[in-house]
């Protein structure tokens, strides 16, 4: 159990850099990254904002970068995120199959949790603070940003 615990705090901490890397370009800072048989074939960040894009959600982002890929390597995957999924990538998530999905945490958005444990994606929420303050600080300075993001 230790080793699960660490490979989740070493991929969370490569998606919380791609968050810090998005807050830093002046976008909304949620990463995320797709690990397959332990090793990280796709890392992204939320480029909204950077890019003009209505799409590029972290977990888009990370998709996107990992390039096409196999339906069995979606299967055998984790997607580590920062932030819940929202439905657009919580869709995505069940259109390539990713078996399993590690939240770094639910406490500023709660995502579609319910819809992909309802299909059969295993869900873990770790509650990371650094995840949390990270969105914290961003939507304290950028509410209508925030807002927009997630459809409000």
């Amino acid at each position: 159990m230790a080793n699960a615990h660490t490979s989740h705090e070493r991929y969370l901490q490569a998606a919380l850099e791609q968050a810090q890397k998005g807050f830093d370009e002046g976008g909304i800072p949620i990463g995320s990254v797709l690990v397959h048989d332990g090793e990280i074939i796709g890392r992204g960040h939320n480029r909204r904002i950077q890019q003009g894009s209505a799409i590029l959600h972290g977990e888009m982002d990370a998709l996107e970068n990992a390039g096409r890929l196999s339906a069995a390597i979606y299967r055998e995957s984790t997607l580590y995120t920062t932030l819940s999924p929202c439905p657009m990538c919580s869709g995505a998530i069940l259109l390539y199959g990713i078996g399993r999905v590690v939240v770094g945490e639910n406490r500023t958005f709660m995502g579609e949790e319910d819809l992909l444990r309802s299909r059969g994606v295993e869900v873990q929420v770790l509650d990371n603070q650094h995840c949390q303050h990270l969105m914290q600080r961003f939507i304290e300075q950028h509410p209508s940003i925030w807002d927009e993001d997630i459809g409000r």
